[in-house]
């Protein structure tokens, strides 16, 4: 490989520093955003050497400039046949680098902004899949409460389900962060962009926290280990989402048996809009749900929950009544691929 000029030493410094430091320490704490941008990344380094020949000593900041950003989504959707929405995700992260590129190096600025202006794909809106309280029942007989296993995670699926939190929020959740013992029990969920929100808990969840922390955690608790944690790596190391997803597919299929309405390809947030849906027929307040669910914007709730017009209109009146009421460094490396130069790993079309 021939001398890496200096822009591109610099370039592959800053994607190593940002998916090894900065995204993990101050984006985010889930697992699945972190991986969603390194994959992101890779897929646009990848193209930048398949499709337009860029090595790693010709890597500069005009290869992230809007046309070539617009070739890449284009790229994506016919050559690995990605859906608006994943090409929407893909960009989305790629953004998050620009910007974090753009706050680092002032003269790559422009980068950003120019990126920030490239249209989002039209996507259809898809409904998620909904369950009955008697899915939700059923789903909760299956687990073998026989096994410290099973035991465990029905406190879990009761915790997702009971405080309708982000899956992210519930596994990343701290011994710390629980007050079982309070007049009125809840818990304080860390949510996107690290905003902290109160979620009380109803008596059925309290006793399965309090026999899982009693059973995972002893007597005399660590307020820093992870409430949910990996048996195989200890208390300081959260449980996997994939590991999660993996549990409850298995249930889903047991339970599925026991009542159709259970989705034998069931994920963590399911059980998150089931909660919020029981609410709204329980008569909640649709705001009230909003700020339940960690939502800024109202309107997101109701594109989320599939809200009827009716529905909105008496969400909208309430809402007026309260108003009234008041890695190694890769760039170093003398040869390889430009994915391996940045960092990162090749990836076939």
């Amino acid at each position: 490989m021939k001398k890496a000029n200096k822009e591109s030493i610099v370039l592959a410094k800053h994607i190593h520093t940002f998916l090894s430091v900065y995204a993990p320490a101050q984006k985010t704490q889930s697992e699945h955003t972190l991986k969603s941008y390194s994959y992101a990344i890779s897929l646009y380094i990848n193209f930048l050497q398949k499709e337009k020949n860029v090595t790693p000593e010709k890597l500069c900041a005009d290869n992230f400039d809007r046309k070539t950003i617009e070739e890449w989504l284009c790229w994506l959707a016919n050559t690995r046949s990605c859906s608006s929405a994943t090409c929407n995700n893909r960009l989305a992260s790629l953004r998050v680098f620009l910007e974090y590129l753009g706050d680092k190096d002032i003269s790559m600025l422009h980068i950003y902004e120019s990126a920030s202006r490239i249209k989002r794909k039209k996507e259809p809106h898809r409904k998620i899949s909904g369950m009955s309280k008697e899915a939700v029942q059923a789903l909760m007989t299956v687990p073998d409460t026989s096994t410290i296993t099973g035991r465990r995670d029905l406190a879990l699926i009761v915790t997702i389900y009971g405080t309708a939190a982000r899956i992210d929020e519930v596994l990343s959740m701290k011994i710390g962060q629980l007050h079982l013992d309070a007049p009125k029990p809840y818990v304080t969920v860390i949510g996107k962009r690290n905003k902290i929100r109160t979620l009380y808990l109803l008596p059925k969840a309290v006793a399965h926290l309090k026999h899982h922390i009693k059973e995972h955690h002893g007597e005399t608790p660590d307020a820093n280990a992870y409430v949910f944690y990996s048996r195989s790596s200890g208390a300081y190391r959260m449980l996997s989402q994939m590991a999660v997803s993996k549990r409850l597919k298995k249930y889903a299929a047991i339970a599925h048996t026991l009542c159709p309405d259970v989705p034998c390809d069931l994920h963590a947030h399911q059980l998150r809009h089931a909660k919020a849906s029981h609410w709204l027929e329980e008569g909640m307040n649709i705001v009230q749900i909003s700020f339940l669910l960690g939502h800024e914007q109202l309107e997101t709730t109701m594109v989320y929950m599939d809200v009827t017009t009716e529905q909105e209109m008496k969400a909208l009146a309430t809402l007026e009544d309260e108003n009234d009421k008041g890695a190694a460094k890769k760039w170093k490396v003398k040869n390889g691929s430009l994915a391996n130069y940045c960092g990162l790993r090749d990836i076939k079309a």
